[in-house]
């Protein structure tokens, strides 16, 4: 069993009080058994793309490694544990919406970035993000073998599944979804379905709080790789979720007794991206 925590908070405008507010949170998660944490998109920042960008977004970014990452590494080194990041990453001419994964000693073994990127009202991130080139990477982490799919990306079955054909046992979605934004119950039932079909655990950790032109809904949740709810944050305050999740679990399931075994890709390969 393996104690999961998804830290659900608030962003203000200063990020050294983000980072410090964060880093106090692995210190919790770790005094209470977690054996990993994990962020909400962009979490030690406001979030940018509600705004149109401005005339150099990349201002606004950081690199990785960089302060954030350097950070969570000597936090994870000293707690022993696992932590997921989201941040606004910068890669000489082009920026990334970036989750660095850092194993329990402090090791960041890599980063995923945001593939798909979206544009439309309060959501100008466009004008922000370069297309993520990381592909679909899985990490070997003292807490399971895991893979993120950053916001946007979790809308697409065929990022999912090539998680759980990565080896995935946990997924973790980093997210910026604003109250009411989706018909109520949707984004859960997507993300619950996902679980099932693909045999792995999901934790999805949101965003909170009043912005701009956001208000973002908190609520994040786990779900175990038979689609059911097994753990919820509340809605519109900060919280640390936690849930024990079973890496036995994955393997029983049934994406991987039978959906996984009776795929037959050769079939459908060469025009599933083209559909």
């Amino acid at each position: 069993m393996v104690k999961i925590a998804l830290v659900q908070q608030h962003a203000g405008q200063k990020k050294e009080d983000n980072v410090r507010r964060g880093l106090a949170a692995v210190g919790d998660a770790a005094a209470r058994g977690a054996g990993l944490v994990a962020f909400a998109e962009l979490a030690f920042e406001p979030f940018h793309p509600q705004r149109p960008a401005g005339a150099d977004p990349l201002t606004l970014a950081e690199p990785v490694p960089g302060p954030i990452t350097e950070a969570f590494s000597a936090a994870a080194r000293e707690h022993g544990i696992v932590i997921v990041l989201n941040l606004y990453e910068r890669d000489g001419a082009r920026a990334y919406d970036c989750s660095p994964v850092i194993d329990a000693d402090g090791r960041l073994l890599g980063r995923t970035r945001m593939i798909h990127i979206t544009e439309y009202a309060c959501f100008h991130e466009q004008g922000y993000y370069t297309p993520g080139d990381t592909g679909v990477p899985i990490y070997d982490t003292r807490a399971g073998r895991l893979g993120v799919a950053i916001c946007y990306d979790r809308h697409y079955p065929e990022y999912m599944r090539a998680l759980a054909v990565g080896g995935a046992d946990l997924v973790v979605v980093p997210q910026a979804g604003a109250a009411g934004e989706w018909p109520e119950g949707l984004y859960e039932a997507e993300i619950r379905v996902a679980a099932f079909q693909n045999g792995y655990y999901v934790a999805l950790c949101n965003r909170v709080g009043a912005e701009d032109c956001l208000t973002f809904a908190g609520e994040s949740f786990v779900c175990a790789p038979d689609g059911q709810v097994i753990a919820r944050a509340p809605q519109a305050r900060d919280a640390i979720l936690y849930a024990e999740i079973d890496l036995a679990q994955p393997p029983r399931s049934h994406a991987r007794r039978l959906f996984m075994r009776h795929r037959r890709p050769e079939l459908y390969a060469d025009w599933i991206g083209e559909a």
